[in-house]
């Protein structure tokens, strides 16, 4: 009896042992999981224990500059602490560490951040407040910080955001608020773009006029648009704070002084941000030729083909202006860049001007693309009088560059430019629309797409690579005419592009569990972020007798909907379990966070169906009916057979055009093949226009000109051939077109050559 109690000690003991081991092993497990950092550390190891930072943790470093804005940083966050155990927070210094780079040990009695230089000493600092989550924007509150071990450091030494401020403009006190917001996400470069047609934003104390009056203008179409559309979301509304009375009439805009702006590239500074100014010339000068039209090749103002007339490079008036805007700005800005633009320039106003043809005989320029090679060349010689370098969008290759101009590539749609620049050894930023323009509209892809991002990618070999810097994500703000709507647009692909940058991603799924607690820092900043996409439906359904709508919802939110067509509210009924469906009827869905913000209305239209017959197909062979319209069409029901120039036939959705136009339209006709009867939902995602017919009827209308943007709907199949028709149009900028679906709620595909067959 006594050894049977020995045994069953000793295995209970045994037992106990390995369970704790497991739950340890558990708990460790969990953490790792839970241990959300954006952007990825290079290297996270767990250990054992916890620290709690307080307002008696004593920070110790050794009074070296490097540490100065992380002492700084750490030093305000500890004053809003409450009081705790006394532990340190200690900085030190290794030498050999790279640039931005930094060390962070955490164990339950010390901190330890080592680093080589001050950037990376703030960026630790950053890494310490996204493990504290939403208690490091809490006050009177300790932070528990699990025992840790971090190697990191950054992969691209450019990681920027750019924002447009002439379109719309944002003041100088929410800038104090973007700013913190790039440091959180280990941002480094603010690409400020100061100037547009639409309006002048900083104070050139040599054309006072540029400001008085080119910062203030009445609202313009997209003002109008943006005000519509305000009607069902008032993140559109223009804030009264950027209206004034001028001469009897209320106008828009707004500037920054000298004095703000250096005030806020210091602030930049001490957030390890530094500030590129942009002064784009010599198109989108509008806001400078209204004042000063003698700035034009014709002296006067006028909208060209597509853009607005530009300076005039011909005439040395033109760069005695350019010199005094830029004297100035490099005066205010410490950055070794100023960014000139350079893009989009209506070069037509420069044909039959005498003095244009004189410059040409002059310089030897074969063609107006030279004639703006010849501007941006010597305002390049200038900057570096200036001791600045210059930066220009990818157009400064047309008519040649100099080997030491920095090239931001954005035009996709001209996949050679990063390969053109990198052979000629300039350096290059990586900023292609596709993934990094950020006020494209979001769908349930977008997010996605941004993590996608390759920026040593678009056929750059090995060597070439090392002229990339890295990349930005851009903002125009023609439709963005809030800080809400803003912030909306920016997060939370702005986190997606931190972890592209920094460049120690893992695959779109971590990332995504890892958003959970992210959404809930950005909840406790205040920020109007986008919540993540309802999923398990198509916006039409169609089922048999009944069917249920099974709403996949994003974390930590709550889904209210409504069946009558009236917009979902906060007193909406909750969605807590499927809604039995067995009538055409729509729901109207949206999530709601735990502030009780209201995120997008989801339209789900359901409507009874019965099964479509296929029909009969004599010999069918694989492939589809391609047609090609070399031409701008704004709507696909305006292509036109006369405008065809190619025709043949395709596997799938391919464009088998060897030069495609800058503008076109493509049709695909044949059958799909419905592998077995059921419910097939459709899902198009086009840039631009794209309708899909089946059996002679819209099924899926993304028509018009817009962004990548997904529509879908569903159609009930019978076995066999359904007569298939795909209209797409591509209005300019490189295109998207895909097609997936799904059978009877199963797994999404895209269509595929067994897919399509033709007569």
């Amino acid at each position: 009896m006594a050894d049977d109690q020995n045994v069953t000690l000793m295995s209970i003991k045994k037992i106990s042992a390995v369970l704790g081991l497991a739950l340890l092993l558990m708990a460790k497990s969990n953490f790792a999981q839970e241990l959300s950092v954006l952007p990825q550390p290079e290297s996270v190891k767990i250990l054992q224990g916890k620290f709690v930072f307080s307002g008696n943790t004593a920070i110790v470093d050794y009074k070296e500059n490097i540490f100065a804005i992380a002492v700084q940083e750490i030093t305000l966050l500890k004053k809003n602490r409450a009081g705790g155990l006394s532990n340190q927070l200690v900085f030190t210094k290794d030498a050999s560490l790279k640039p931005e780079a930094y060390r962070l040990k955490i164990s339950p009695k010390q901190i330890t951040i080592t680093v080589s230089d001050k950037l990376g000493a703030f960026w630790a600092v950053q890494t310490l407040k996204q493990l504290a989550g939403t208690n490091a924007f809490k006050t009177n509150n300790t932070w528990v910080l699990p025992a840790l071990e971090i190697n990191d450091r950054p992969k691209f030494s450019w990681r920027g955001i750019h924002l447009d401020v002439s379109r719309h403009f944002f003041d100088i006190d929410y800038l104090h608020r973007f700013i913190d917001r790039l440091a959180l996400y280990k941002f480094n470069k603010f690409h400020w773009h100061l100037t547009d047609d639409q309006g002048w934003r900083i104070e050139i104390k040599k054309y006072p006029e540029l400001t008085a009056k080119g910062a203030w203008r009445k609202l313009n179409n997209q003002d109008s648009a943006c005000l519509k559309l305000a009607g069902t979301n008032p993140d559109y509304n223009i804030p009264e704070k950027h209206f004034k009375m001028i001469g009897g009439e209320k106008m828009y805009g707004g500037f920054y002084t000298q004095e703000q702006i250096k005030e806020l590239v210091s602030y930049a500074a001490g957030k390890g941000i530094e500030i590129i100014p942009e002064i784009d010339m010599p198109g989108h000068m509008q806001a400078a030729t209204k004042l000063f039209p003698w700035l034009t090749s014709t002296g006067s103002v006028q909208k060209e083909k597509s853009f607005t007339d530009p300076i005039c490079p011909c005439k040395e008036t033109t760069f005695s202006f350019a010199e005094d805007i830029f004297k100035e700005v490099a005066h205010l800005f410490p950055s070794k860049y100023i960014h000139l633009g350079a893009d989009e320039v209506e070069k037509s106003s420069w044909k039959n001007i005498p003095e244009c043809e004189a410059l040409m005989r002059k310089e030897n320029l074969k063609n107006i693309d030279e004639i703006q090679s010849y501007f941006v060349k010597r305002m390049e010689k200038y900057f570096h009088s200036l001791g600045k370098e210059l930066i220009g969008w990818d157009e400064i290759l047309d008519g040649g560059v100099s080997p030491t101009a920095t090239l931001m590539y954005w035009r996709t749609w001209i996949p050679t430019a990063p390969k053109s620049a990198a052979e000629k050894g300039n350096p290059i930023i990586m900023t292609p629309g596709e993934y990094c323009y950020f006020d494209a509209q979001q769908d349930a892809h977008s997010l996605k797409k941004v993590y996608s991002f390759n920026p040593v990618g678009f056929g750059l070999n090995e060597n070439e690579q090392k002229f990339v810097l890295g990349g930005q994500a851009n903002i125009w703000t023609e439709y963005i005419p809030s800080e809400q709507r803003l912030e909306y647009m920016l997060f939370p692909r702005m986190l997606a592009m931190s972890d592209v940058l920094w460049g120690h991603q893992q695959d779109f799924d971590s990332f995504s569990r890892k958003m959970g607690q992210q959404y809930e820092v950005l909840s406790a900043l205040g920020i109007n972020y986008r919540f993540a996409d309802l999923k398990g439906f198509t916006d039409h359904n169609v089922f048999l007798k009944s069917t249920y709508l099974k709403i996949e919802m994003p974390q930590n939110t709550v889904v209210r909907y409504t069946t009558d067509g009236t917009q979902p509210k906060i007193t909406s009924m909750r969605y807590d379990k499927p809604v039995y469906i067995d009538k055409d009827q729509t729901v109207k869905a949206a999530v709601f966070g735990a502030n009780g913000r209201m995120g997008d209305v989801f339209t789900i239209a359901y409507q009874q169906s019965n099964y479509l017959n296929a029909v009969q197909v004599k010999d069918p062979k694989p492939g589809l009916k391609f047609s090609y319209y070399p031409k701008l069409y704004k709507t696909v029901n305006l292509i036109n057979e006369a405008d065809k120039t190619e025709s043949g036939i395709t596997k799938a959705l391919e464009i088998p055009v060897q030069k495609k136009a800058e503008s076109f339209a493509t049709r695909h006709q044949g059958y799909f093949y419905a592998a077995e009867d059921g419910i097939y939902s459709f899902f198009l995602r086009s840039d631009d226009g794209s309708v899909l017919k089946m059996q002679g009827k819209t099924l899926v209308d993304n028509d018009g000109m817009h962004f990548a943007i997904e529509k879908s709907s569903q159609i009930a199949l019978k076995k066999g051939y359904h007569p298939f028709e795909l209209l797409f149009l591509e209005g300019g900028g490189g295109y998207t077109l895909e097609l997936e679906y799904s059978i009877n709620a199963g797994k999404r595909k895209a269509v595929s050559p067994i897919d399509f067959f033709i007569e």
